[in-house]
């Protein structure tokens, strides 16, 4: 099984988080997404966000008529600073005969090589970027990108990061109306 894992804080949850994943499954040739709510992402720290389970919901309910994408607590039940390496190494627990693609937009591929045991993420996983025209990986990416360890999909959907996007016209009207509601 090849499984596509999109991890993130997804505060809130927006089209931005969906459409493009969904736009390149079968290029990837995922059987499965999982998204990963994250309980507090290390390079956000600093930051205050919607309550973990809050942010659960609203990814239920943003990915709940697509058939074979799910939401996982796995980073929410573990608690503490959510490293990706952890994340994987839990996953493969879970699903010993799986593939992973780690999917990442392409704002983040400049802090790859800062994250936690990144020579095991590689090993753990193949990171796809999405693509947005970003900048070129950084030189010390680029055996990564020849062996197929880091691959840029490019696609026609519209790619919205958390920190550009005006929020009001990109959440699904479920999450939308969940953010507006509850979540606060």
């Amino acid at each position: 099984m090849n499984i596509g894992v999109c991890g993130g804080t997804f505060d809130p949850f927006h089209r931005g988080h969906l459409d493009p994943v969904l736009a390149i499954r079968t290029q990837m040739g995922w059987n499965r997404v999982i998204y990963v709510p994250a309980w507090r992402q290390p390079f956000k720290a600093d930051r205050d966000t919607t309550s973990g389970y809050h942010r659960f919901t609203m990814a239920v309910l943003a990915t709940r008529e697509h058939e074979d994408v799910y939401v996982s607590p796995v980073e929410l039940e573990r608690g503490g600073v959510s490293y990706t390496v952890e994340t994987l190494q839990e996953l493969h627990e879970m699903y010993p005969d799986a593939t992973f693609d780690w999917v990442i937009g392409d704002d983040h591929v400049s802090q790859l090589l800062a994250w936690k045991h990144p020579e095991r993420l590689f090993a753990l996983a193949r990171f796809i970027v999405l693509a947005r025209g970003g900048p070129a990986p950084a030189p010390e990416l680029a055996e990564r990108v020849a062996t197929g360890r880091l691959v840029y999909a490019q696609n026609e959907s519209v790619l919205i990061s958390s920190t550009d996007r005006p929020h009001d016209r990109s959440d699904p009207t479920a999450c939308s109306h969940h953010r507006h509601g509850s979540a606060r």
